[in-house]
């Protein structure tokens, strides 16, 4: 591993390359905070991805592209005299220690519990009115409902076993199949809604992160799928003409390999 003079060398040069690339590129000179920002999400979901296939070397290069977009940002923030990278790194400082008063100061915790407890608290004296406010609106629905369900756990509103978690799936689930059967569009949303925010805060309390375990399964699919196509071509017959049950032939192989 490199040393710290090596690494702050190594960020340093990054600094310098953007430096020149927003003076001499036209594509880099044109961007703005707007233009960089559906790029930024992309990249994210890139490295995102990386993490979940485990591909270290993949999140080495993913974590570049994102380092990048925030050196862009700051570059930005000081052609316009609002903030630099200085600004930006001091700030996530001074937060990170304002936030762990128990390593900063003389604040006793005895759990990882305690600790996220006392992060909410300090956010709400700081001045957020909600515990809520730090969850993103554009966050996909199911990302969403997880944080939603953790920051509440943080100022102690939440179920105290598993078994009430399941309970509430069951009783969701009963109310949900009552509208199907009643044919009512609108509350047959609602409910399904319900199920699955309950079953994203059961998955929470089994210590399942229900993102990353839905997309292990799309993942898990689009493989199983891919071979049954691969199958298909091979025997040369359109999956629009095959059965049901002559794929599910090919995806039972796809699914033992």
């Amino acid at each position: 591993m490199h040393s710290r003079a090596e690494q702050l060398e190594a960020l340093s040069r990054l600094l310098t390359i953007m430096d020149e690339l927003r003076e001499k590129c036209p594509w880099d000179q044109k961007q703005t905070f707007e233009s960089l920002r559906h790029l930024t999400i992309e990249e994210t979901y890139e490295l995102a991805d990386a993490i979940l296939k485990g591909d270290r070397d993949e999140i080495k290069k993913e974590l570049g592209d994102v380092l990048l977009h925030i050196c862009f940002y700051a570059k930005i923030g000081s052609e316009t005299n609002d903030f630099d990278i200085a600004d930006v790194a001091h700030a996530i400082c001074d937060k990170l220690i304002s936030r762990h008063p128990h390593i900063y100061g003389d604040v006793t915790v005895k759990d990882e519990e305690e600790v996220k407890r006392n992060w909410e608290q300090l956010k709400l004296k700081e001045g957020k009115s909600s515990v809520l406010e730090g969850v993103p609106n554009g966050l996909p629905a199911l990302v969403k409902a997880y944080r939603i369900q953790d920051k509440v756990k943080g100022v102690g509103f939440d179920w105290e076993r598993p078994e009430q978690v399941w309970d509430k799936v069951q009783e969701e689930l009963a109310e949900f199949q009552k509208e199907v059967q009643d044919k009512n569009q609108a509350q047959m949303e609602a409910e399904f809604g319900d199920v699955l925010f309950s079953l994203i805060n059961y998955a929470r309390f089994l210590n399942i992160n229900p993102e990353d375990a839905l997309e292990r399964t799309n993942q898990k699919f689009t493989k199983r799928f891919q071979y049954l196509e691969s199958k298909a071509k091979e025997i040369n017959k359109p999956l629009s003409e095959m059965t049901l049950a002559e794929m599910d032939v090919f995806w039972e192989e796809a699914k033992k390999l």
